[in-house]
């Protein structure tokens, strides 16, 4: 049985002649096939597509329709470019994905970039090579309650209910920075809640907090559909006075900003609140070519960017190189320089 067994698998081994040229037969075809789509591919002339992960934040803020307004004037400009914007956490969690390689382009609060990039606070493991292209506009410092909540300022906080933003986000960090300024300590003097934007105007509206802050552009979306909403009325509570304690601690990240009155509606007058930089940043190991022609394409396409969203109108060749905390790409620099500034 066991010789028989060999014979068997003897015979299974050795192909016959016919069976050996067809095999040889469909190997060339094979072979020519995968040499022929090869070059089909090479002599298209079409560059292979290189997809962009733009890091934005929540819905309901300023950062994911500018983002997305990017992507597009991206996609049209730059041939062979496939970006597209992706819903964050925002700043902290945009750089760690920078960091980490899993976004090319991130949107981020120049005091996130600031921690990022010397390794300290949400980034203490070590420095993000983060690297900027502009600074875009500035953030207003949002703090938002009802008209009827008996809250004035951000001693009134305590023993509140209060959204302090998305974890993982700009505006957490701020969020805690202006507590306790404010002498208020955000795990014992109020009960806290990590709400992004969106979510926060609802849980205002529904009675389940008494405020949320909020670090974004004018006008933010979220807290723009709270204002129409009948029957509420929107207070912003001041909180420029304490920039110069976040000032003397932070340095001149902060700013005091003067939120118009015309920003939404219901506000009687301008409020003073904290103000800090947004940037556009990248990983420092992006090529000097592609930095470059998306500073470019962000220039030249921004009319369209500003009908996107307003925010994209403050952008200027002056006021883009100013207030970054991190260097400049080489490629954004070769833009500027180009442009005469320096």
């Amino acid at each position: 049985m066991l010789t028989q067994a060999r014979r068997r698998n003897d015979t299974t081994a050795r192909p016959t002649a016919s069976v050996a040229l067809c095999r040889r037969v469909v190997a060339s075809s094979c072979i020519a096939l995968a040499t022929f789509v090869s070059a089909s591919a090479c002599n298209s002339g079409k560059p292979r597509a290189q997809f962009i992960s733009i890091a934005t934040g929540g819905t309901g803020g300023v950062y994911y329709p500018y983002g997305g307004g990017l992507a597009k004037v991206l996609n049209e400009a730059i041939p062979g470019i496939r970006a597209s914007a992706e819903v964050t956490s925002a700043s902290v969690d945009n750089l760690k994905l920078i960091r980490d390689g899993k976004a090319d382009i991130a949107f981020a609060l120049a005091d996130t970039v600031a921690d990022a990039v010397n390794g300290r606070g949400a980034f203490a493991g070590g420095p993000v090579p983060a690297v900027s292209l502009a600074v875009l506009y500035s953030n207003y410092t949002h703090l938002v309650t009802l008209a009827s909540s008996g809250i004035n300022s951000v001693a009134d906080l305590r023993g509140k209910t209060v959204s302090t933003g998305s974890p993982g986000s700009g505006t957490e960090v701020i969020a805690f920075r202006i507590l306790r300024a404010a002498g208020l300590n955000q795990d014992s003097d109020l009960t806290r809640q990590g709400l992004g934007a969106s979510e926060s105007a609802d849980a205002l509206k529904d009675g389940k907090i008494a405020a949320f802050f909020w670090s974004g552009g004018l006008p933010t979306a979220a807290v723009q559909d709270l204002s129409h909403t009948p029957g509420i009325a929107i207070r912003l509570i001041p909180t420029g006075e304490l920039v110069p304690k976040l000032q003397a601690e932070y340095g001149s990240l902060y700013s005091v900003l003067l939120m118009p009155a015309a920003a939404y509606p219901g506000m009687a007058d301008g409020v003073a609140v904290v103000g800090v930089a947004n940037a556009l940043v990248v990983n420092r190991s992006m090529p000097e070519g592609l930095a470059y022609d998306i500073t470019r394409v962000l220039f030249e396409r921004q009319p369209e960017l500003a009908r996107i969203h307003p925010e994209a109108r403050n952008l200027t060749l002056e006021s883009a190189v100013k207030g970054s905390p991190a260097d400049f790409h080489p490629g954004a620099l070769r833009y500027y320089t180009e442009k005469g500034v320096h």
